[in-house]
């Protein structure tokens, strides 16, 4: 089983700014992706864009007093990305998002070497880097994305014939509904694609199986990042060498971890 897992989170961050409360959480599906996985025992590092506001400073800082590695967040002038949310019945609810600097984030030759001297490389919808996989995956390194609750978007359909590991979200659709997704989507290049379904727990498929997963019971102050501390249970598990059932219960039980507290980390 390896132990030294090294994961490079790259694209979008935010700022998730609760406009009931004033808080605001530093995140963005990469990002939390990061700190989830150093929290797990493994490495990880962060490649993206902050402004050189006050936000980017927050989300810089603290990045990297979590233990990931920043020295590929590059900082340009202008705004840092920022979500509004609102919280209702424990569940966030996403207002507007204002992509400030990250409307303009491209990697850099020096970026893609950084990022191929790691075991996986993550990113996901909105991180601006779909046409940039193929120099990754051509490399060699593993590639995973999440497509949120857009697998149809035409930024995961860019990346998915570029993809080792697929994940998205849908809590509405019945199990056979969900079964013919997952098949669709696998079609377009991932060798494994992860359906993430709430309370419902996760849906997976290989292209011969599927593979269904729990939950863990908890209580829920905060439903902001636990998909993605799904996502960087399964990938974690996968990194050591573990099967299928066991990264979806890895998944599951990081992700009750950020469900009892507010914020995504």
């Amino acid at each position: 089983m390896k132990d030294d897992i090294r994961l490079a989170a790259v694209g979008d961050n935010c700022i998730d700014l609760y406009d009931q409360t004033g808080d605001a959480y530093p995140g963005g599906n990469p990002v939390n992706v990061a700190v989830y996985t150093v929290r797990l025992g493994g490495s990880a590092s962060y490649t993206g864009v902050v402004g050189d506001d006050k936000y980017g400073r927050l989300m810089r800082q603290a990045v990297a007093a979590k233990g990931v590695d920043v020295s590929h967040l590059h900082t340009e002038p202008g705004s840092t990305a920022l979500s509004h949310v609102t919280v209702v019945n424990g569940d966030r609810v996403f207002g507007d998002y204002e992509e400030g600097v990250m409307e303009n984030f491209r990697l850099t030759e020096e970026d893609v070497d950084f990022l191929c001297g790691h075991d996986l490389v993550v990113s996901g919808l909105w991180g601006r880097v779909e046409g940039d996989l193929p120099r990754l995956k051509t490399r060699g390194v593993p590639v995973a994305f999440d497509c949120a609750n857009r697998p149809e978007d035409p930024a995961a359909e860019k990346a998915l014939p570029w993809v080792d590991y697929a994940f998205f979200s849908n809590d509405s659709a019945g199990d056979r509904e969900l079964e013919d997704i997952l098949r669709a989507i696998h079609t377009k290049g991932p060798e494994l694609v992860v359906a993430t379904r709430g309370e419902r727990g996760s849906l997976a498929f290989d292209g011969s199986r599927f593979y269904r997963g729990g939950i863990v019971p908890c209580t829920v102050v905060d439903t902001m990042g636990a998909g993605d501390s799904f996502i960087a249970g399964f990938l974690y598990g996968l990194m050591r060498g573990e099967d299928i059932p066991a990264c979806m219960a890895l998944g599951a039980e990081n992700s009750s971890v950020t469900l009892g507290y507010a914020g995504a980390w």
